[in-house]
């Protein structure tokens, strides 16, 4: 299933979702807030997780789903030296900020929606997954699968995904996140769309990583 703004099942959703980065992006600019991580110290460490689907060396294009203002590429681009990537969000200022952030680069281009816009080697999406606002759990279960099976269909090799867990402490739970099982998504992920999938849950924050290999 893809997932478009011209999905009547999801469109409420996904505007509201772009006008809440909108407004973190807004009050904290292009910064680790500004997409609604705590910081820069934790937003490296997510990523960190992501490289270990990749390939030590040679050329990769990645689709960063759900980009922001393209944090991700700073990462990529400082450690490889032959990258074509693409990112998409479907907040269009965050697109705006990352045109302008990054212009002049001719290994990274920006799409506003929540689609790629053509195939890459390996799909990547930190933190699309959270903010789930007035939406129920069973709603937005659904938007997740539809979202990965729409990132499986664009990535020829592999890709990656976050979710805050739901081992996460009570106490500091919040009513508009969601916090997925990761035993479930795991599942998901093996019985839907390749046997070789890693589950990392252990790198010190309240989520976890899910690397899907593809099968030749």
């Amino acid at each position: 299933m893809s997932v478009t703004k011209s999905d009547p099942t999801f469109a409420a959703m996904i505007e509201d979702v772009a006008a809440y980065y909108g407004s973190r992006l807004a009050e904290h600019g292009t910064t680790a807030r500004g997409v609604d991580w705590n910081g820069a110290e934790s937003q490296t460490l997510r990523f960190d997780q992501f490289e270990k689907l990749l390939p030590d060396a040679g050329s990769v294009s990645i689709n960063d789903v759900g980009c922001g203002y393209g944090a991700l590429f700073d990462y990529l681009s400082s450690r490889r030296t032959a990258l074509d990537y693409c990112g998409t969000d479907i907040s269009a200022a965050m697109i705006e900020a990352a045109r302008e952030r990054l212009a002049g680069r001719d290994d990274a281009r920006f799409v506003i929606g929540s689609r790629p816009d053509g195939l890459a080697d390996y799909g990547l999406a930190s933190g699309i997954f959270n903010v789930r606002l007035r939406n129920s759990d069973a709603a937005w279960h659904d938007y997740l699968v539809a979202t990965l099976d729409m990132i499986c269909e664009t990535s020829r090799k592999g890709f990656a995904f976050n979710c805050l867990t739901s081992y996460s402490d009570a106490e500091h739970m919040k009513a508009h996140l969601y916090y997925a099982d990761p035993c479930a998504v795991f599942d998901l992920c093996k019985r839907r769309y390749s046997r070789q999938v890693a589950l990392l849950h252990d790198y010190g924050l309240y989520e976890f990583t899910i690397l899907v290999r593809r099968e030749a």
